[in-house]
């Protein structure tokens, strides 16, 4: 559908910045900024920023964390319980 609407200043100049940061174009930041305004996915696409530049390790893939931080921890307390 093609409409006309008139953007705030601020709301264009948000736009602008998330056009910059995302590489999308202008009308994908905003039809994706109204869906997430809405409260609908649209395609369903989640898009996740890493919060660490490193990728996750591939060993560690399909394996569960609970398990790892108890293993993690056993491994502590023994070697405190060796010293």
């Amino acid at each position: 559908m093609r409409t006309t609407v008139t953007i705030d200043p601020d709301t264009e100049a948000l736009l602008k910045e998330e056009t910059a940061r995302t590489g999308l174009s202008f009308k994908e930041v905003l039809n994706q900024s109204i869906r997430r305004g809405l409260g609908r996915s649209g395609l369903g696409k989640v898009e996740l920023e890493p919060l660490f530049p490193a990728p996750f390790p591939h060993q560690l893939l399909g394996q569960s964390m609970n398990h790892l931080a108890d293993e993690l921890d056993d491994e502590e307390t023994i070697l405190e319980l060796q010293s």
